[in-house]
């Protein structure tokens, strides 16, 4: 993936949320990490397809990481929408990209790069780097 300079990176999961910024130039990706606001996992209608069947089977633990998921997207979302985010790139689970992708807003869609379906959030940025050149 071709990543511009000062391109956001968000990896995200149903608990976690890093963000980077791409400090590299050419093709050459360095990823820097900066600090993530505080995500509100409160929006409910998270995963509303599921709710019955995921409060019986988990105790509710799955809609949770939905919500948190419906949450970054928001957070994302309000970035984009301010200008703070121009380009980004955004990985995530599979379960969680598909509930972001309910929530992003027309900026950010449009500020969007790419996305790669992968759980890194608790990976070494090198490897969070080898999965964008690999893209």
């Amino acid at each position: 993936m071709r990543l511009p300079q000062n391109a956001h990176v968000a990896v995200v999961d149903g608990t976690q949320f890093r963000l980077f910024r791409n400090t590299g130039r050419g093709d050459a990706i360095k990823l820097e990490g900066i600090s993530a606001d505080e995500v509100d996992a409160t929006n409910k209608s998270a995963g509303i397809r599921d709710h019955e069947a995921t409060n019986r089977n988990d105790g509710g633990r799955h809609l949770e990481e939905l919500s948190h998921a419906a949450g970054v997207a928001e957070r994302l979302n309000s970035m984009a929408i301010a200008g703070t985010i121009e380009k980004i790139a955004i990985i995530a689970d599979p379960s969680s990209l598909g509930e972001m992708r309910r929530h992003y807003h027309t900026e950010l869609q449009n500020a969007l790069v790419g996305e790669i379906d992968s759980t890194l959030t608790n990976s070494a940025v090198e490897e969070i780097v080898r999965a964008l050149e690999e893209a």
